[in-house]
């Protein structure tokens, strides 16, 4: 390396407008920018929100696709669309026949006007906080009109009823708030744990009484099956031996009949006959007679 070569110099001769040109396309470059990052593209399953720096509400997106708010001057909020469930905490209520129960239950819910809504909750957090709220005071309203037995039985007429019915109360308490409530189920029903044996042997001894009820009805039931079946016995037992009389008289009638007929048409052979068979009658097992020797009896016997 020389060290007596001259250091070359760059010079770079730019001119003031392609400055202004550069800063200008800087700038666009960066309202560009901005721009694009102010674009909110709105999802299926949600709406979309604009509000002024004021706060208020200008306008609701409820249909998918880009949309635009303006820098520093607008603000966006996003709500779920679809259906939520809000699991409340249990609940005290009191039925009607003054037993405390414990309540756990859960709501399914949706948001159907979200203008309305967000004039009226502005976050789904103090929405499910109305929610807790008004199913509470229907839940206590529905079940203290009920007996314990009611709430606690799984048929339609009860349990089935009773969670259209909370439903159909907590939607008309709910209609100004852009809310629809799709069900509220009841999860379980249990007793405090303080009264819950007292309960549980008052139910046990009604249902010992109840029992006690249908077995005497049964046994009641019985006494008269068995007073009516004799009857019918003793009735068909009398018209069956009145039947067999009447038979049996009209053998004998048939047979006295068969006897004259044949009396009389030979009454010698007739008198005969029926000497014969008392001869089987009397002789049976070898007796011993005493008979005059010239009765007509002995003289058969001896052949004459």
């Amino acid at each position: 390396m020389n060290p007596n070569r001259e250091p070359i110099e760059l010079k770079v001769n730019i001119q003031p407008g392609e400055i202004k040109r550069l800063l200008l396309w800087i700038v666009v470059i960066a309202l560009v920018f901005g721009a694009l990052s102010q674009v909110i593209f709105v999802r299926e399953d949600e709406y979309l929100v604009i509000r002024s720096w004021t706060g208020v509400v200008e306008r609701v997106e409820t249909e998918a696709g880009p949309t635009f708010k303006v820098p520093l001057l607008q603000t966006a909020q996003t709500l779920p669309k679809h259906r939520m469930v809000y699991d409340s905490n249990p609940a005290d209520v009191l039925t009607a026949d003054q037993k405390p129960i414990i309540v756990d239950h859960y709501t399914v819910w949706q948001i159907t006007d979200p203008l309305l809504f967000v004039q009226n909750t502005q976050t789904t957090a103090r929405a499910e906080q109305r929610i807790d709220a008004a199913v509470y005071s229907t839940v206590r309203g529905v079940l203290g009109k009920l007996r314990f037995g009611e709430i606690i039985s799984e048929g339609e007429s009860a349990r089935g009823n009773l969670n259209a019915q909370v439903t159909e109360l907590v939607n008309q308490s709910l209609a100004n708030y852009g809310i629809t409530v799709h069900d509220v189920r009841l999860k379980r029903t249990d007793l405090p744990a303080q009264n819950m044996d007292s309960v549980y042997n008052r139910m046990k001894s009604e249902r010992s009484k109840i029992a006690q009820d249908y077995l005497s009805q049964g046994d009641e039931q019985a006494a008269n099956i068995r007073a009516r079946t004799d009857k019918e016995a003793t009735l068909i037992v009398s018209e069956a031996r009145r039947q067999a009389a009447e038979i049996e008289a009209e053998g004998e009638a048939e047979a006295a009949r068969i006897y004259n007929e044949a009396y009389g048409a030979d009454p010698e052979f007739y008198s005969f006959y029926r000497t014969l068979e008392s001869y089987r009658t009397t002789l049976n097992g070898k007796p011993t007679i005493v008979i005059p020797i010239d009765s007509p009896y002995a003289r058969l016997l001896m052949g004459e």
